[in-house]
């Protein structure tokens, strides 16, 4: 998986989704493997129980800076 960029946020939980949704929305062919490593280990299902768990929220909104 090629790289994209560096994420911050002072949300873990956000910024774990956007993350993950960056991978899952790359035009990287070599994201398959690290989808399947994501799915494996039920990481969507693991960002669901810590927003629920109110560690965070799964909304974020992306800011890019150049």
């Amino acid at each position: 998986m090629g790289d994209l960029g560096i994420f911050a946020s002072l949300d873990p939980v956000a910024l774990d989704r956007a993350c993950v949704d960056a991978v899952f929305n790359s035009n990287d062919p070599g994201k398959r493997d690290l989808i399947e490593r994501i799915n494996s280990r039920h990481g969507t299902h693991l960002l669901d129980a810590a927003e629920k768990l109110g560690v965070g929220s799964q909304k974020y909104r992306l800011v890019v800076i150049e």
